[in-house]
């Protein structure tokens, strides 16, 4: 997989629920406007590694695929090494729309694969040919004013086709194709929202953080049981969860000092970092898709670190935790300074946090422009910190990513 890296998007429904991923197939390149893979070679060796060899489960989870398919891939064999209840093939309006590939098309479509139409941004005679194929419509609402946009929509509901929301960048630009019906959401705005300045942090998050202060700072195991006891709900989620991953012990946890003992603090350190996210999720429609961005990244950097680190568990714990912590002022509309006041953190952890300094800072710079896919970024960070090639960074991206969905099911 030398020269390649993989960037999910996520893509949310209604009520923002996280229902696929775009994959974003990167290329070495010095040209930042012509990463993306074109070339059939190319995306076949990325989508033999990615699919076949590193498995689909770890790369989706639960989610569907949105994966670029340009004519050439469509035309080839390779499509079938894609399993068709996993991926979206994304088709744009090309040039020249042959005969071959329209039947090519309405065949693999009978095979069960799903079409979207990518970055329609006006009907013409060429989308109306592919309209019948797809059912998905990306409409790209950056290139349009808001009468455009509306009008375009109205022609596109003539088809049986849910529409998504293409580059959505803020609350003012989501809330408007909510209006005008769209049906799915993907953008920058979902990867990390704007923090909101009415935006007031929820009473039960910050009890958390009291508990993630206490765990941290290696208090008594009672002083964090009874912390826990002024939480019903979190106790039994502990409880619940502990019951569920502790399936070698013999006898039912039946305390939440007992649930502690078996998860150990390091394990408990973890689980209320991402519970963070997921905590009053009524309240915060955004918490899953971050949680899984929080997770992933924890993850990630935790397995960079291993990289530089291999018998350094301290400097690995440490990074999984400037990961999952990094996108908590977020969360809870409060300045990144005041959270790491509160937990009153390391001096390296702190600098990353606030400045991106450091090394662990590097490490966070760079997952920050994986997750953009910014390539140039990305390719001089690694150059910089000497111990990573692209192709370990797209591996074990995938692993962080397999152990964020599966977090993501367990805290949820």
């Amino acid at each position: 997989m030398e020269g390649f890296f993989l960037g999910r998007q996520p893509i949310l429904d209604r009520n923002q629920n996280l229902v696929a991923f775009e994959l974003l197939f990167r290329q070495e390149e010095t040209d930042e406007s012509a990463n993306v893979i074109n070339d059939l070679s190319a995306s076949a060796n990325v989508i033999i590694n990615a699919y076949c060899q590193l498995g689909i489960q770890n790369v989706l989870g639960k989610q569907r695929g949105f994966i670029n398919a340009d004519p050439d891939l469509v035309m080839s064999d390779i499509i079938s090494l894609l399993p068709a209840k996993h991926v979206v093939l994304e088709i744009k309006e090309i040039a020249l729309i042959t005969e071959e590939f329209m039947q090519r098309c309405n065949e693999l479509k009978k095979k069960g694969y799903q079409f979207a139409l990518d970055n329609v941004v006006a009907m013409n005679t060429k989308v109306e040919q592919l309209l019948p194929l797809v059912s998905v419509v990306k409409v790209d609402i950056l290139a349009l004013e808001k009468k455009e946009l509306a009008e375009l929509v109205t022609e596109l509901n003539r088809w049986p086709v849910l529409l998504l929301a293409l580059k959505v960048e803020n609350r003012e630009q989501e809330t408007y194709c909510m209006q005008l019906g769209f049906q799915m959401f993907q953008g920058y705005y979902f990867a990390r929202p704007e923090v909101l300045a009415v935006k007031r942090a929820d009473p039960g998050k910050l009890s958390l953080l009291k508990l993630l202060t206490l765990v941290m700072g290696d208090s008594d195991i009672e002083e964090i049981e009874k912390e826990f006891k002024h939480q019903p709900g979190l106790s039994y989620n502990l409880m619940r969860m502990v019951n569920s991953v502790a399936s070698g012990v013999p006898q039912k946890i039946n305390s939440i000092k007992h649930a502690i003992m078996i998860l150990g603090r390091k394990q408990l350190q973890r689980w209320i970092q991402l519970l963070l996210y997921t905590a009053n999720q009524s309240d915060d429609s955004m918490s899953n898709a971050l949680m899984q961005t929080a997770a992933a990244r924890g993850k990630l950097m935790e397995l960079v670190a291993t990289t530089e680190r291999p018998h350094d568990k301290n400097h690995q714990e440490r990074a999984f935790m400037v990961g999952i912590l990094s996108l908590l002022d977020v969360l809870l509309g409060i300045e990144m300074q005041q959270i790491v006041e509160k937990l009153g953190i390391p001096e390296d952890m702190s600098q990353a946090l606030l400045a991106r300094e450091g090394r662990l800072g590097h490490e966070l710079k760079l997952i920050e422009a994986n997750e953009k896919g910014e390539v140039n970024t990305v390719q001089s960070i690694i150059t910089e910190l000497g111990f990573l090639s692209l192709s370990e960074l797209a591996d074990i991206e995938i692993q962080a990513i397999g152990w964020a969905n599966r977090i993501g099911e367990a805290v949820n």
